[in-house]
């Protein structure tokens, strides 16, 4: 059985930036599609990648193919960041210590039914919630 995995923008935004080779072929291998795929994205993460894509790479996406790129990411199953999930992050966010925008990503991967995060940006084996955390690009990954 496939284990839901909700995928962090960084993971997305090395699939397009190619400034770290070994970062850039690793998000291409993961986010490969596979039979078993059951990846999940947010709003969230979907307004981030446009916005890191298009105005902080250093050879930024122009706006038309950022957001092809997002209308494909938009295929997945998508979690809207709703007033619940938001305040339900802000308890998070004071529970477990971190920003409120990587405690948004934990809300939505748990309202999800994911089991993992893939992310650079939270702790690496750490469980928040119902979910752990894996950072893809970690020596070892």
């Amino acid at each position: 059985m496939t284990e839901r995995t909700f995928v962090d923008t960084n993971v997305w935004v090395y699939a397009v930036d190619e400034a770290d080779p070994a970062k850039h072929a690793r998000a291409l291998e993961l986010l490969a599609p596979t039979p078993d795929s059951d990846y999940v994205v947010s709003t969230q993460v979907l307004i981030e990648f446009y916005v890191v894509v298009t105005r902080k790479l250093a050879i930024p996406v122009s706006g038309e193919a950022a957001q092809a790129m997002v209308d494909e990411m938009a295929r997945l199953p998508v979690v809207p960041a709703d007033s619940q999930l938001v305040v339900a992050a802000m308890a998070g966010s004071r529970e477990w210590g971190i920003s409120l925008w990587d405690a948004l990503i934990i809300r939505a991967a748990e309202v999800s039914g994911c089991d993992l995060v893939l992310s650079e940006d939270l702790t690496d084996g750490r469980v928040y919630g119902s979910v752990r955390v894996e950072n893809p690009f970690a020596a070892g990954a």
